[in-house]
This record gives C-alpha cells, structure tokens and sequence, in this order.
C-alpha cells in the first residue's frame, strides 16, 4: 500500500499523519511505503529521521522516501494525503487584515470573507497540479484532502478533476466536545448527526448513545443556565445561533463567524489576530510575521510577558483523531468505520442546497466504499446562510477555471461582510497586485 503525504514538511502536519499511519494495525498489515512530499526539501529528512524512529517504536517496518516532485512521489499510489500551503502565516497577515483596512466586517480571514477567497485561490492552483499528477500517475487513487479552505478546494477538484477526492476536517468532533462541556455528559454518551457546509454544520440529532433520549431540549435548557461569558471566543455564536435558529452549530465563533456579516460582537480575539503595530510598518513589507493568535481561550494558556513559552516534549505516539487513517482502514483494509463528517459533492444528502455543492454530512466507509448519510432538510434560515456561500464557492471555481477577475469580483460582492461596490472592487485590484506571485492569472 502506497500512502503520500503532500506537505509532509509542515511541522503539524508531517509528524502527526506519520504517526497516524504508523499506528494503525490494519494499515500495517501490509507492506507499507510512506513517501513524504514537499516542495522544500528542507523538512524532509527531518521527517523521514521521525518516521523511521516511530517504526521503530512501534515495530513497524515501512519503506520510508522522500521526493520534491509530485509526479514521482504519486506514481502507483493508493492513497494522497494533502496539506499545503505557501507561506502560510504571512499570506494570511494579508488576508486578515488587508479586507479589514478596506472596511470589511471580516473577523477572521482563513476560510471565509474576502481573505478566505483568495487563501483558496493561492491553493487552488498547486491543488489542482497535485490532482493533474494522480490523473495521469495513479487515476484510481483517492486525494484525502485536509488543505484549507477545504470546501473551497473540494470544490475546485470535484468540479476541474476526476481524481476521487474527500474533503476531512475534525470541526464536528469539535463541536460534540462543546456538546459534552455543556451538557455534562462524557462525549461518549452522544450521538450527534451534523450537515451543511464545512465550518458551518449543524447538529440535526443529539441523543443519548444508549438510552435514544433526545438530548436537544437538555442542551437548550443547560445553555441558558451557563455563564453568558463561559468560553466566549469558543462557543458565543454558536450559543446565539442556537437560540435564534433552533440548531446548534460548529465548529465555533471564528470559524463560523466568517460566513455571517453580524459576528463581529462574538468574537473579542478578532483584532489580537496577527496583531503588529502599523507605525513599523505591515508585516509584507517588514517581513516579520507576527503571531497567529487562534482565539482567547487559546492565548491564555501559554503566553508570557517575556522569553518564550517552554518547549514541549515529544509529541506521544497517539492517533491525531483525523480521519484520512479509519477512510483508508475501511476502503483497502475490510475494517468499518463510522465517520463524524466528509466533504463531498451534494447527491442529496443535504436537501435545499444544489447538486455538486460540496457539502458536509457524516458517513460510513467499508470496502465497498464511502456511504454518505442523507441528512432531514435543515431549516430556510439556515439554508439561505449555505446557499450564500454555495454560490460564492461556485463563482471562486469559475474565476479561477475561467482566469476571471470579474468573477471573483462578484464572489466578492456576494459576501456578507462586503458594504459596497468601491469597497469590494478596490480590495479586489490591491490584493491581486500584493499577491500576483502567488496568485493564478486573473483579467
């Protein structure tokens, strides 16, 4: 079994797939081969020195290589595990905060809003060159994509290429253990089904794992109980919308938040995120990229006024609770696996919203394949949130296939936190001249 990971010199990304498939007894069955890709070769014997100590650890014995170039690194692959990204924090400087000096209600930058645009089109290029080499090196391989903004990307593969492609982020698992906190019940105890977009789903079930109680109107009576300021940057939205839409939602306030023009109030992080004093000068022309602060309850944990926060140990040789590992587990290993959510195109497994719209629903996988769940249709409200964003993706698509900036000015308009013409076609014109290196050809 042939498993790539693309990427494999992110610092997160690398050691945690690695120890992920190097953990799974089934996988491990086989022979194994691990190829580590990157277009730096300046990780990757780090990485391959990690993979082999693990197999070590672990008794395993993979063949372990290492390749810059993505046409020999898919040759005769089963599965693509990619997470790239160029220049990570000092694109997303940009994009936090270029949208915000033009007047954009953007209170976060990576997936949504007008900086979420274009993070996706600087990846949907290397994205879809990632798929033209499975087309034609290995065209029955599955792409396991965890690249943000992945709805955004999956979008791009499924409409552009053939390539078998799932789109995997652990938001919803995020969102039951918010669920457990506030119910006070051990996340063992529920069974949660969620459906919508990625970063924007909505738990249609909650209810006990062994008795079937609904647990639905416990978490609504428990939520008013709670502390109005409890986990404030975490679950705030979440709580309002909750209230207001009758659903709760996940995976939190900066990630949902960027798919609505009114959450600025939710979230008290929004203005620490790359913070840097602008009399210095923008961290694009400095080059000193300040620090991505996630949210508060993130920042509180290890931050010291001076010096730097201790190192941590090694990481321990446990499953990163991604889910590239139980997809390939069901699909070449015979072993079953329920899956909380995978990003796939909508064959009505989420009613009122388009065909081939990437949508988010849980699943089931086994050797016979990847068994999306067809999910109760989710109330207007919420409906005309995901619509929204359906159609700004579906125009991202096009802008990029069709080199148009025009499109990408109307993706642009369409987005909640834009306030005017002058505004969005101003940031459109300087975001494309700050990013043309990276940015596909746009006219």
């Amino acid at each position: 079994m042939k498993i790539v990971l693309v990427g494999a010199g992110s610092k997160e990304f690398g050691p945690a797939t690695i120890r992920d498939v190097l953990l799974s007894d089934a996988i491990n069955a086989h022979k194994v081969e691990i190829v580590l890709m990157d277009t730096s070769s300046a990780q990757l014997p780090a990485m391959r020195t990690y993979a082999v100590h693990v197999a070590e650890k672990l008794g395993r014995r993979p063949r372990v290589t290492c390749t810059t170039r993505i046409g020999e690194a898919v040759q005769g692959a089963d599965f693509v595990i990619t997470a790239i990204e160029l220049r990570r924090y000092y694109h997303w400087a940009q994009d936090f905060h270029v949208p915000r000096q033009y007047g954009f209600r953007q209170i976060y930058g990576e997936n949504g809003g007008p900086g979420g645009l274009f993070h996706a089109l600087r990846n949907m290029g290397p994205t879809l060159e990632i798929a033209r080499a499975m087309e034609h090196h290995c065209p029955e391989a599955w792409l396991l994509n965890y690249t943000n903004p992945l709805t955004k990307l999956c979008q791009a593969l499924t409409t552009l290429s053939p390539v078998r492609t799932v789109g995997l982020c652990h938001g919803v698992f995020a969102g039951k253990q918010q669920l457990s906190r506030i119910l006070g019940m051990p996340i063992s105890d529920i069974e949660a089904y969620a459906s919508g977009l990625n970063h924007c789903t909505w738990f249609q079930s909650i209810t006990h794992s062994t008795t079937g109680e609904d647990l639905y109107p416990r978490l609504v009576a428990r939520e008013r109980e709670a502390d109005p300021l409890g986990e404030w940057d975490e679950i705030a939205l979440s709580r309002i919308l909750l209230r207001t839409f009758g659903l709760y939602p996940s995976p939190g306030t900066n990630h949902i938040g960027e798919y609505l023009g009114w959450s600025q109030e939710f979230l008290g992080s929004s203005l620490m995120q790359f913070y840097y004093d602008p009399v210095e000068g923008h961290p694009w022309e400095t080059g000193a990229v300040p620090t991505w602060i996630y949210n508060l309850h993130e920042h509180a944990t290890d931050r010291p006024l001076f010096g730097h926060a201790t190192p941590t140990r090694e990481a321990a040789l446990e499953p990163s609770g991604e889910l590239a590992i139980p997809i390939i587990e069901g699909l070449r290993c015979g072993a079953p696996h329920a899956l909380d959510a995978v990003n796939i195109p909508n064959a009505g497994m989420v009613p009122g919203l388009p065909a081939g719209t990437v949508v988010e629903v849980p699943a089931a996988v086994d050797e016979n394949g990847l068994h999306p769940r067809t999910m109760p249709r989710l109330p207007e409200g919420v409906l005309a949130i995901l619509r929204t964003q359906a159609s700004i993706n579906q125009l991202l698509v096009e802008a990029f296939a069709e080199q148009s900036r025009n499109k990408l000015l109307q993706a642009v308009l369409l987005d909640p936190s834009a306030q005017s013409y002058r505004q969005a076609a101003s940031l459109v014109k300087a975001l494309c001249a700050l990013q043309a290196d990276v940015l596909p050809p746009l006219h």
